[in-house]
């Protein structure tokens, strides 16, 4: 597998260089600091997650991204990927030209600074967090959380492309009734990977909330290949959307993540 990635990834015009053994993955990295990490979880020393948990832990390593690429399926498995700062999680067997999208676009958002996500190109990272700042004491400010779950068990399914071209599809859907039920100034950025954060006017919040969840609830299904569209509606693991929101009040928070913990815990009530 190794000299299989190797070789298709000298021929896309990366500098690609390989070890067997968890240990000398570290070192390597510490050594040659990589762009990007492939790892797999079943390894002849210490295992992937060590590996991991060791990169991140570095401060000469800590933002290096890390894609896991292993059998382990099980969602477990891949939660503790994801839990140790993984940028991606890829489970056997796997299209090789999905897994060269997820290298670049994790590429992409290292040169980007992590200014805007490189699926959908909305601002995320900083630019939120100095967004959410602007606001903490201002009235007549809402905040809107656009949640998409259960992308996990899509992805499994149905591929990295097609989670992608679905976060495209509903940035574009939220810029749009952005566009005609809010204001110039409104904001809209990424919170996480399916987390969508919209900053708008306390006074449209109500109209601007049930218009979009409408129109998600709505075309979720269409997101599914019609021969299955009827067998998945409905299953506990079918996309769906979560909205939460929360009108700002002069005080009530100090920093920015009071405020996501806020709407985190509003989306899950």
């Amino acid at each position: 597998m190794a000299e299989m990635l190797n070789a298709y990834f000298r021929v896309q015009g990366y500098d690609v260089f390989t070890v067997n053994w968890g240990e000398d993955g570290v070192r390597s990295s510490q050594t040659v600091h990589p762009d990007l990490v492939i790892l797999d979880i079943r390894l002849p020393d210490i295992d992937g997650y060590e590996v991991a948990r060791r990169l991140r832990a570095d401060r000469h390593t800590a933002d290096i991204p890390i894609i896991f690429l292993t059998e382990k399926r099980d969602r477990a498995d891949r939660l503790q990927g994801l839990e140790l700062g993984a940028d991606d999680y890829i489970t056997k067997p796997f299209d090789v030209q999905e897994l060269r999208l997820r290298v670049r676009n994790s590429l992409k958002r290292v040169s980007q600074g992590s200014l805007t996500n490189a699926v959908t190109g909305l601002p995320e990272g900083p630019v939120v967090d100095e967004k959410l700042a602007e606001v903490l004491g201002r009235e007549g400010q809402a905040i809107l959380l656009v949640s998409i779950e259960n992308m996990d068990a899509f992805r499994e399914v149905y591929g990295f492309v097609a989670s992608d071209d679905v976060l495209r599809a509903i940035s574009l859907m939220v810029v749009n009734t952005m566009r005609e039920t809010g204001l110039p100034d409104d904001f809209l950025g990424q919170l996480h990977g399916t987390d969508f954060i919209l900053i708008v006017s306390s006074a449209n919040m109500k109209a601007l909330s049930e218009k979009l969840g409408s129109r998600l609830e709505q075309s979720m299904e269409y997101f599914y290949p019609i021969k299955d569209r009827d067998q998945v509606t409905g299953q506990k693991d079918f996309l769906k959307s979560k909205l939460a929101e929360l009108v700002i009040s002069a005080g009530q928070f100090s920093e920015p993540d009071e405020v996501k913990a806020e709407l985190v815990r509003l989306k899950n009530r």
